[in-house]
C-alpha cells in the first residue's frame, strides 16, 4: 500500500512540475545573459581546447567553472550566416535576401523575444546582421558598433578593448537586470596586426611543427611561402588571442564586483573556424602570414563546411545550474539551438515558427541525449553544395555534378580523412534523401546588394 501511495504521489508531482528546461516561472527574475563571440577563432586556439602555446588563463578558468563542449557547431562558415542562425533560429540559407544587406525581414529574433520578457538588451562590437545599426534594431536597446580599438601597433592595446569597455558600462548601468548583451569582438579576423606589448608576452615561443596536428601543416607551409617567419607570425596571433582573454577577465571581474555572477549565464564561443592564409599574388595582403588560427585535429576552416569550419569552442557558465568542470564530449549542439534554448531558460513560451533549432537547455544542465533534428549547412547561393550531420555521420554532397559524395564517421574519424561512402551506400542514400529534401525547401534565388569579403 505504501508503495502505491508513493507512486501516486510521484505521478501527481510529475504532472504539476514544469520541464526542468523551463527553469524560470513567469513571476521569477530570469538570469542575465552575457554572450562573448570571437571572430574567426579556431576550435584549437584556446589553452583549454589544446593549443600548445596559447595563454588564455581566464577563459580556461571559465571552462573550469562551467561546461566545455567539444561537439558544438555554428550555422554558417562566414560571419553573417553564423550570426543569422543564432539570432533567428533558422538556417541562414532559408533567407532569400542576404541578412547582412537586408536584415531578417519579419523574422523575430532572440533579442526581441527577450525584450518582451523584460530584458534590457545591448550589442557591442561587430554587427554584420543588417543595414540598420541603431538603437532599437531587433529590440536591442543599446547598439554600439565599435571597430578596432586605437589603431596602434605599439604598447599593449588590444583591438577589442573599446567594445568590451562599452559592454561593461552597459552591464553596470543595467545591473538591476535582467539584461542580455552581445559582446562581439573582432579578434582574430584578418588582419592580425597585434600591439607590440601583447606580442612581447610570447617572446619565448618557438614553433615546433610537431606540436600541431597534420591539419595545420599546410598553413605553416603557406606562411613561409609568402615570406613569413613562423615564430614571429605565431607570436602575433597568440598576442591577439591573449587580448581576448584579458578582456574576458575585465568583464568577469565586473560581474563579480556587482554581485551578478551567480545569476548570469556567461557564454564564450567563436563564429566559425579560423581564416586561411591568403596566397593571392594578384592582391598582396599584408599580415596574411599571421593568420595562424588552429582548428585542432579538424580539417578545413573558414569558408569550408568541414569540421574545422563548423565546429567551434563553446563554454557556458551558470553557477549552481550548469555543472562546473564538466567536459561534454557526447552531445551534438549548435547555435541554431540558441534561440529556443534561451527562451526556455528565460520563460518565453511562444517561439516563432518555423524553427530549425531545438531546446538544449537540458543538455546545458547535464543531460546526455541524441539531438532530435539534423544539422545542415549551405551557403546562400542556388548551386551551393549542402552538408549535413546526423548522429555520428557527416555527409557532403558532391561539389560537381559528376563528383562523388563524401561520408565520414566522426566518432572514429573527426578529421574527415577517410571517405567511407563506398562502404556505406545505405547511409549515403538515406542522408542524401534528407539533405536534398531540405535543400528543396530553400529559395530558388538569392539577393545581395554587393559582394562582401567576409
Amino acid at each position: 500500500m505504501n508503495n502505491i501511495i508513493l507512486l501516486l504521489a510521484s505521478a501527481v508531482l510529475l504532472s504539476v512540475t514544469p520541464s526542468f528546461a523551463r527553469v524560470q516561472a513567469a513571476d521569477q527574475r530570469p538570469p542575465n545573459i552575457v554572450f562573448m563571440f570571437a571572430d574567426d577563432l579556431g576550435y584549437g586556439d584556446l589553452g583549454c581546447y589544446g593549443h600548445p602555446y596559447a595563454r588564455t588563463p581566464v577563459i580556461d578558468q571559465l571552462a573550469e567553472e562551467g561546461t566545455r563542449f567539444t561537439q558544438f557547431y555554428v550555422t554558417g562558415v562566414t560571419c553573417n550566416p553564423s550570426r543569422t542562425g543564432l539570432m533567428t533560429g533558422l538556417f541562414p540559407a532559408r533567407f532569400p535576401k542576404y541578412a547582412a544587406d537586408f536584415g531578417f525581414g519579419e523574422r523575430i529574433t532572440i533579442t526581441e523575444l527577450l525584450k518582451q520578457r523584460g530584458y534590457q538588451t545591448g550589442h557591442f562590437g561587430k554587427w554584420h546582421i543588417g543595414p540598420d545599426e541603431a538603437d532599437g534594431t531587433y529590440s536591442i536597446d543599446t547598439v554600439k558598433v565599435i571597430g578596432k580599438s586605437r589603431d596602434k601597433t605599439t604598447g599593449d592595446a588590444g583591438r577589442d578593448d573599446d567594445l568590451y569597455s562599452a559592454a561593461i558600462d552597459f552591464i553596470k548601468q543595467n545591473k538591476d537586470g535582467p539584461f542580455y548583451v552581445n559582446v562581439w569582438g573582432h579578434a582574430t579576423h584578418f588582419p592580425v596586426n597585434t600591439a607590440e606589448g601583447l606580442v612581447a608576452e610570447f617572446d619565448d615561443v618557438t614553433v615546433n611543427r610537431e606540436d600541431f596536428a597534420t591539419t595545420m601543416q599546410h598553413k605553416f607551409d603557406e606562411c613561409k611561402q609568402i615570406g613569413g617567419d613562423l615564430d614571429d607570425s605565431m607570436r602575433q596571433y597568440l598576442g591577439d588571442v591573449y587580448q581576448i582573454d584579458r578582456n574576458v577577465d575585465r568583464l568577469l571581474k565586473t560581474l563579480d564586483e556587482l554581485g551578478l555572477s551567480d545569476n548570469t549565464i556567461v557564454v564564450f564561443s567563436s563564429d566559425h573556424g579560423p581564416a586561411p592564409v591568403i596566397l593571392s599574388k594578384q592582391e598582396p595582403r599584408r599580415y596574411s602570414n599571421n593568420m595562424l588560427g588552429y582548428a585542432g585535429e579538424f580539417r578545413g576552416g573558414k569558408h569550408e563546411q568541414y569540421e574545422g569550419g563548423t565546429r567551434v569552442p563553446f563554454i557556458v557558465r551558470w553557477p549552481g545550474k550548469v555543472e562546473a568542470g564538466r567536459v561534454d564530449t557526447h552531445n551534438v549542439c549548435s547555435f541554431i539551438d540558441w534561440l529556443p534554448t534561451l527562451c526556455a531558460i528565460a520563460g518565453v513560451d511562444e517561439l516563432p515558427k518555423p524553427i530549425d533549432g531545438e531546446d538544449i537547455s537540458d543538455i546545458w544542465f547535464g543531460t546526455d541525449r541524441e539531438r532530435t533534428k539534423p544539422l545542415f549547412w549551405k551557403t546562400s547561393a542556388v548551386g551551393a553544395t549542402p552538408a549535413m550531420r546526423e548522429g555520428n555521420w557527416k555527409l557532403h554532397l558532391p561539389r560537381k555534378q559528376r563528383g562523388e559524395p563524401e561520408l565520414y564517421d566522426l566518432s572514429i574519424d573527426p578529421s574527415e580523412s577517410h571517405n567511407v561512402a563506398e562502404q556505406h551506400p545505405d547511409v549515403v542514400k538515406t542522408l542524401s534523401r534528407k539533405v536534398k529534401a531540405w535543400a528543396a525547401t530553400l529559395p530558388t534565388e538569392y539577393s545581395k546588394k554587393k559582394v562582401r569579403s567576409k
